[in-house]
């Protein structure tokens, strides 16, 4: 079928159709659907809300298509080198960023609405959500080019020619623009930006349930959430930015009254058979206001739209199951915050004292919490800083720049609550040029702790996956000063503990000296989704190499804690080879593919061309063949 992709506009502003088929366009449309909603969300202005942009984004989509088929005949161009799409797919995408680019804030009466129930999509973490905030601040054409590039793959001279097609006048400057938001680009990709793959929540069921649409409005929340919790009525106060509430049940009337919240004595954790969580006191200067507590609970049960919602992977965010423990309330850093455990979760309320912007609500999954997964919990951030809450059994808490290890820790003051005093925070620094972390001392020792951008900080061990240990000796430090700048990688995914152990030191060819391999793997609270990286640290280099990376291996861990990996590395003498190193189970390995060659033992090297490539593989002393880490 012979096809052309209309790349210029008629003169009322709509894109010439040419010889594009309907059906082609309607084709290209299902086929890539997701997509094309993808892109309408990300180009739509945030100010719509993010239930607004979903719906107008599909709207958008779905008005895309030609509204009738061409008539006559036309010869196709001759398709050009950069229209690598499929030509369907180009015009409807083109189709798509017009109608995005001319959409206003105030949303016409004709796009789809969704009785009873606000849609947005996942939360994602906190490098989403800067860049949603940066892209915000981009004009619609800054955006579009911003996704051109980003998600599109295109470079400037075609993201400028799609740009033009779609309406907008200064190319250059929409380039130009785009340039500001950098290095955010794989981002694109995340659930936080996809409208395809939605949350629902109620919105105003009380007042239509007056205007005798209850009924429908329950069977369509019932098919969209399962079943909805009951919740109290306005016999409860002010509920403050929580969303209507829409049923009565007197087990969740009890997990929202501040009554009936658990508070533990702050003599119990002395006595008691667990140390964890559930031995915290109740701590803060506002645990006696009940209208606080109760705005906090009401929240949690239902956030309203004005509410900034955030969950780790694998955290249900829903309302508490029964009355909640309370392990703070107080004033801090120009917000009213409230720390919750519901022995699933830590949950965490924070409002403005002043202003009027919205409170945030955080969950984040700490099941299965010891005394080392307990020991603190975010409080507050703000800009480069945070403070935690401490375990009531630390007794000295402590700064540490991981990147310096021989530089003498900081000590960190507390107040009489356990709050520390701000310390920089690496969860959101663009560079590696620090690394702070915590450093927590009880009876049974020292333990590292770093802010990976969630409630709960994760620990950092060192040594074999069978039986690691705090980083407390020297060449623990030393190897985690070059890790350190890795940890970005495993940043607000959930983790647990980051555990990172030499497998192996191999003697470089050409006199190059010893290097290390290490193996870094990051558990996760919810126990699936952990991260191995393997790194290869050349002598003298201040950062290690990242060799491979995986999400689904068991490598690394208790269960199979074998690895191997290679990386292309060059001597001094210019010379480039392959290296590889496996854990001591490995008797021999094997190139295939650019480079060929098999060495007896768990070392390889190998001499090779530069940017050459090379496929890995692995014997065990069983005779069982395994491929390197990937």
């Amino acid at each position: 079928m012979s096809t052309q992709e209309a790349d210029t506009s008629s003169p009322g502003g709509t894109p010439a159709h040419g010889p594009l088929d309907v059906e082609q366009a309607e084709a290209a449309l299902v086929e890539h659907y997701p997509r094309l909603v993808r892109i309408a969300y990300l180009v739509l202005p945030a100010a719509l809300g993010r239930n607004r942009r979903v719906l107008s984004a599909h709207a958008l989509v779905q008005r895309s298509l030609p509204r009738r088929r061409p008539s006559g005949s036309a010869v196709p161009q001759p398709r050009r080198a950069e229209d690598a799409v499929d030509p369907g797919y180009a015009w409807v995408r083109g189709e798509v960023l017009r109608l995005a680019l001319r959409h206003r804030t105030r949303m016409p009466a004709v796009l789809p609405r969704v009785w009873g129930l606000r849609v947005f999509p996942r939360a994602g973490g906190t490098d989403e959500l800067t860049l949603d905030q940066r892209l915000s601040e981009l004009t619609a054409a800054g955006r579009a080019a911003y996704v051109l590039r980003g998600l599109e793959r295109q470079g400037d001279a075609e993201a400028r020619r799609v740009l033009a097609a779609a309406g907008v006048g200064d190319t250059r400057a929409a380039l130009a623009e785009a340039d500001s938001v950098e290095g955010m680009h794989a981002l694109l990709e995340s659930p936080e930006f996809d409208p395809c793959s939605l949350q629902a929540r109620p919105t105003d069921l009380m007042r239509r349930r007056q205007h005798g649409r209850a009924a429908l409005a329950a069977a369509v929340a019932t098919l969209v959430c399962g079943a909805l919790l009951g919740l109290p009525g306005d016999d409860w106060g002010p509920a403050g930015a929580a969303a209507p509430s829409y049923a009565r049940n007197p087990a969740s009337e009890a997990a929202l009254d501040p009554a009936q919240l658990r508070r533990i004595d702050p003599a119990v954790w002395r006595s008691s058979a667990r140390t964890d969580f559930s031995v915290w006191p109740a701590r803060g200067g506002l645990t006696g206001d009940s209208a606080l507590l109760r705005r906090a609970l009401a929240v949690w049960a239902r956030p309203g739209e004005r509410v900034h919602a955030s969950a780790t992977p694998g955290t249900p965010p829903g309302p508490p199951m029964g009355p909640a423990q309370l392990l703070f309330a107080g004033e801090v850093d120009g917000s009213r915050v409230v720390l919750f455990h519901d022995g699933l979760r830590a949950v965490r309320y924070a409002e403005p004292v002043d202003g009027t912007g919205g409170p945030a609500l955080d969950f984040a999954r700490t099941d299965g919490a010891d005394a080392a997964g307990s020991a603190a919990l975010v409080l507050t951030r703000t800009s480069a800083n945070v403070r935690y809450l401490t375990a009531p059994w630390v007794r000295t808490p402590a700064l540490r720049d991981l990147l310096r290890p021989a530089k003498p820790v900081l000590p960190l003051t507390r107040d009489e609550h356990g709050v520390t005093d701000p310390m920089l925070s690496p969860a959101q620094a663009k560079d590696c040029s620090a690394w702070p972390v915590l450093q927590l001392r009880d009876e049974r020792g020292e333990r590292l702790y770093a802010d990976l951008g969630e409630l709960a900080p994760a620990r950092l061990t060192w040594g074999a996956p069978g039986a690691p240990g705090d980083v407390t000796g020297r060449a623990a430090r030393e190897a985690w000063a070059r890790t350190a700048c890795l940890l970005p990688a495993v940043r607000s995914h959930g983790v647990r503990s980051v555990n990172s152990w030499q497998y192996a030191e191999q003697r470089l060819p050409a006199g190059g000296g010893r290097a290390a391999w290490l193996c870094t793997r990051a558990e996760t609270w919810r126990g699936t989704g952990a991260r191995v990286l393997a790194q290869f640290q050349a002598p003298g280099a201040t950062t290690g190499a990242l060799a491979a990376r995986s999400e689904v291996s068991p490598a690394c861990g208790p269960r199979e804690p074998r690895v191997l990996a290679g990386v292309l590395w060059q001597a001094r003498t210019g010379q480039w080879y392959v290296l590889a190193a496996g854990t001591r189970d490995f008797v021999s390995l094997t190139t295939t593919g650019g480079v060929a060659a098999r060495r007896g033992g768990r070392f390889l090297a190998v001499e090779a061309e530069r940017g050459a490539r090379a496929q890995l593989i692995g014997k065990l002393a069983n005779g069982m063949r395994v491929a390197a880490l990937r």
